[in-house]
């Protein structure tokens, strides 16, 4: 049996479906191009039938991404699976990855299906699925609750259809460790053919155990272990990409496991996904938190002045933290500037490179010197907007004591300008509400969070605000030295999320 464990991305699709995640093609492009790479060995680029903008995204990437396998996403209906395929057809190596529930529960009150039903609906999905591509991946969606001598009889049958990839997934975190490691090891056994395609793993983390599953999995067999960046995902989200990825690669001596994963790109691509999504990585996250190298105890401190490895198992800059050593100040020029971001792997179109190259100067006056973190933050921010949308042209807010907080906006898109003043119980709340009427917005405020990029007093600060309107909730995210105006472009990130949705360019 080989070593070498696939590691399948799903950021895209199932992280993607986390509550107040609206990607556009453009943040999805940018996230694909990243997990190229990172080296994943496969990108589930989507769901191509959930919606016309799901299925340009998934054929944008198949289109444009190199190096991985681009997988869609299909139930096993035949419009789905035909839809999968118009999506992924142009990929360098396309995978159609389609799916049915097999447990009791599923069966009977989601599918209102019989066994025999089912059985057959998997058969022929495989098949059709089979004749537009050589590489099919099939799931049994919630495998952990289900009879496992049916699973036995539905990946036989996808087997002998031509599956390449078995799929067994614990979709709604249930299983544990040893459970589930006994249920993959009796799968493979058992099964006719399972010794013949690679046998694949997506555990979601209800029970804080997607991670451990995972590699319970791996213990017995699985080689596909199927992961978000962050591991962001449908309720408590799916295992982490980089959790599994460095268990391998640091604890190599007591496995003989591997994978391709390029491990330098580790935190560049966990700072993407979170400022793409809005979903702020919390600090004390295994491996690409604020707090995973850092040490605050003094018997810590002291240990790890005089040896890193006295409380450090990983090295902080082999996943690819940057430092904030100070790199260009208020005359660097337009060169310098590039060059510097694309060092740190980003990379803007023309457009894109003029908006930031200007931000970066008004930054640098502000500061004097920008770090590469704020640099970094800078670019992301850029990369996130949503073009050809509204866009804050002018602000202006005020508040003392015992006075009442006011603000006015000017907003513009394209030609148009709208303009608005409101006031709030704060400078923020004030900004926010005059953007609101300005945009005629009807929905309301779900969440609003700030943190500092960098340490300092002159530190940017990274606003992330959670609207929802019709029982949608979307995340926008923006950042600056002037929290007011950073939290009024946040807001208005979001109304272009959720005005745009995923359908945006």
């Amino acid at each position: 049996m080989s070593n070498k464990v696939h590691i399948f991305d799903t950021t895209l699709r199932d992280g993607e479906q986390s509550p107040g995640i609206a990607l556009n093609i453009r943040e999805k492009l940018e996230i694909a191009e990243q997990l190229a790479r990172l080296n994943v060995d496969v990108i589930e680029a989507g769901f191509p039938i959930a919606s016309q903008g799901d299925f340009e995204a998934v054929e944008a990437i198949a289109k444009k991404v190199k190096g991985p396998i681009i997988a869609g996403l299909a139930r096993t209906d035949d419009e789905d699976i035909d839809r999968a395929y118009e999506a992924i057809k142009e990929a360098e190596r396309p995978r159609i990855h389609t799916f049915v529930s097999t447990s009791d529960i599923h069966l009977k009150h989601q599918l209102k299906k019989t066994k025999r039903e089912v059985l057959a609906m998997a058969r022929r999905a495989v098949r059709r699925a089979k004749r537009y591509v050589d590489d099919v991946e099939f799931s049994a969606m919630d495998a952990t609750r289900s009879d496992p001598d049916y699973l036995c009889r539905i990946f036989e049958v996808a087997v002998k259809e031509g599956a390449t990839v078995i799929n067994i997934p614990d979709t709604v975190g249930y299983a544990l460790p040893h459970e589930f490691a006994a249920l993959v090891k009796d799968l493979i056994k058992n099964t006719p053919g399972m010794d013949k395609v690679i046998v694949s793993v997506h555990c979601h983390n209800d029970l804080g155990l997607a991670v451990a599953n995972s590699f319970a999995a791996l213990r017995v067999g699985a080689r596909q272990v199927e992961s978000a960046v962050n591991g962001i995902g449908e309720r408590a989200g799916n295992a982490s990409l980089e959790e599994m990825a460095m268990i391998i690669d640091t604890r190599k001596d007591h496995m003989d496991l591997s994978t391709g994963i390029n491990i330098s790109e580790i935190a560049r691509t966990s700072r993407l996904v979170s400022m793409l999504t809005g979903y702020p990585v919390q600090p004390n996250k295994a491996i690409v938190g604020a707090n995973a190298f850092a040490h605050e105890s003094g018997i810590h401190q002291d240990g790890v002045i005089k040896e890193r490895s006295t409380y450090e198992i990983m090295k902080s800059e082999s996943i690819g933290n940057i430092e904030s050593e100070i790199v260009m100040g208020k005359h660097s020029g337009r060169h310098a500037f590039r060059s510097k971001i694309e060092e740190l792997g980003l990379f803007l179109k023309r457009d894109g490179i003029d908006r930031a190259f200007k931000r970066f100067k008004d930054l640098a006056d502000a500061k004097g010197k920008v770090s590469a973190r704020d640099l970094e933050a800078l670019v992301l921010d850029e990369i996130g907007q949503i073009p050809d949308q509204l866009y804050l042209e002018y602000s202006q807010s005020s508040s003392g004591t015992n006075s009442i907080p006011i603000a006015s906006v000017r907003l513009k898109k394209g030609n148009r300008k709208y303009e608005a003043i409101a006031s709030g119980d704060g400078q923020v709340d004030a900004l926010c509400k005059a953007i609101k009427k300005a945009a005629r917005f009807k929905g309301a405020l779900a969440s609003y969070n700030v943190k500092a990029i960098t340490g300092g007093v002159d530190a940017l600060g990274d606003v992330t605000i959670k609207l929802e309107e019709g029982g949608r909730q979307v995340t926008g995210r923006a950042i600056g030295m002037d929290i007011v105006e950073a939290s009024g472009r946040a807001y208005l990130n979001a109304i272009n999320r959720m005005r745009v949705g995923t359908s945006g360019k």
